[in-house]
Order: C-alpha cells, then structure tokens, then sequence
C-alpha cells in the first residue's frame, strides 16, 4: 500500500538509496515506486521532473551534506588537524562504517556519468580543495596537501569499493585510520 508524504525531502533519502543500489538507468519507475512506497501519482507530483529531477535532488542533498559536515569544517575549523579529524568521523558515519556506497561515484561510473559530469567533478573537486587547504594550514607544504588530498579522497572511494567487494565494512574504518596517520603533518606525533 502507498505510503503517504508530506513533504518532498522525506522522498529524497529513500530516492538515493534506490539510485544507490541500482544506478541511474536500473532506477526504473517500478524500483523507485517500490524503495519510496509511493505511488506513480505522488512521485510525479514531487517531481513533475521526472527521474531527471530527482536525481538532481538527490545530488543536491549530497552536496549541502559534505558541504556542512565536511568541506566546511575543513575550511574553517580553528585547528586544521582536528578539522582533518572531524572530516575522517563524518565519513565513516555518512558511509554507514562501510556499508553504504558513494552514490556521486555511482554516478561517475555510470551511464549516466556524462549528464551529471559538472556536478560529480564539482563535489570531487571541492572535497579535494578543502581537504588541501586545511592540510596547507595544518603544517604540509602546498604540493604535498594537494597530492595527499587527491590520493585520501581516492583512497576512500577506493575502500568503499573495496569493503563492499570484500563484505567486510570493517576493512573501509581500517582504511580510514590508515589514511588519517598518514595526514599527521611532518614533526608531530
């Protein structure tokens, strides 16, 4: 039986959960009506858009997501290691310790990939900027923030695919901790 919502951010997280597990293209009406127990009518009526528009409103939640638990703090906290440290906690508790796929990188695998390639390549690369930034004033020469940046946020996609080739979502906070010591800047223990 449909449930009824009232709200269309009460559908967003239960569309990106469908998109997570099936990919834009296998997100059929069928999958998504079934994963939001919505009917076609009230799907339609949140998003007139179609599947187009609620993949944009599930890229969006993603981004204010990482973009206030995340790429903020580490813009902006006061200490730049703790900065590092609250960025590696949101991670792991946003990708469930393991658990749950990066859905942006669902997208940047996909077919869809070329519809959404501005708004993937803009959280990849934010996420890389503030991580670099925040390692620059944490104590690490500008190049070699930026080459740590780039090789953590890999590192992390990486060991979510990992940990879920593996089933063992332990091995993704395994990666984690190994990725966070690798951070602890030059002289400081």
């Amino acid at each position: 039986m449909p449930r009824v919502m009232g709200e269309r951010g009460d559908v967003v997280p239960l569309l990106a959960e469908v998109f997570r597990t099936y990919g834009f293209e296998g997100a059929s009406l069928a999958r998504i009506t079934e994963g939001t127990r919505l009917g076609k009518g009230s799907i339609y009526n949140f998003f007139p858009g179609g599947k187009e528009e609620m993949a944009e409103a599930v890229l969006s939640e993603i981004d204010t997501w990482f973009r206030d638990q995340v790429f903020q703090p580490l813009r902006h906290a006061a200490d730049a290691q703790q900065g590092v440290a609250d960025m590696f906690t949101a991670v792991g508790r946003y990708f469930l310790s393991g658990r749950k796929v990066c859905l942006v990188g669902v997208f940047a695998l996909g077919h869809e990939r070329d519809r959404y390639a501005v708004k993937v390549q803009a959280y990849f690369a934010e996420w890389v900027q503030a991580l670099a930034a925040a390692l620059q004033r944490g104590g690490h020469a500008a190049d070699s923030a930026l080459a740590l940046a780039e090789d953590v946020v890999g590192g992390i996609q990486g060991a979510l695919v990992l940990a879920r080739a593996a089933d063992e979502p332990a091995l993704f906070m395994r990666a984690l901790a190994r990725m966070q010591q690798r951070l602890v800047p030059p002289g400081t223990s």
